[in-house]
């Protein structure tokens, strides 16, 4: 059974940096989809990043040129660096995963397969 759990969430101000963690478990890790996901109060969950175990990766446009996502195969740990935070970063950033293939994506850029794995959040607040 699959298992993620974020860490490095934190009050930071506007520009500053943050580099966020999750630790995965359980997975087969032959294929995978790995994702950063964000929802701020009274907003509908965002993309963020995802990253795949052929090691594509993909990003929101708000986030680009920003944020850098990346997985270390030894550590079997999912980073998102975070550069450059604005006030409109701020949310609970989740992690998630599809333990079965590698990120497919809808037209719209979403992703095609919905994780089926997710942690329990780390909070991102950015002052200005």
């Amino acid at each position: 059974q699959g298992h993620l759990v974020e860490s490095g969430g934190a009050s930071v101000q506007n520009g500053g940096s943050l580099r966020l963690s999750c630790v995965s478990s359980g997975f087969t890790y032959s294929a995978f989809c790995m994702a950063w996901f964000r929802q701020d109060q009274g907003t509908e969950r965002e993309r963020v990043a995802t990253i795949d175990s052929r090691g594509d990766t993909n990003y929101a446009d708000a986030v680009k040129d920003r944020f850098t996502i990346s997985y270390d195969n030894a550590k079997r740990t999912l980073y998102l660096q975070m550069n450059g935070l604005k006030p409109e970063d701020t949310a609970m950033y989740y992690c998630a995963a599809d333990s079965e293939a590698d990120c497919t994506y809808k037209d719209d850029g979403n992703l095609l397969v919905e994780p089926n794995f997710w942690g329990q959040g780390t909070q991102v607040t950015v002052s200005s």
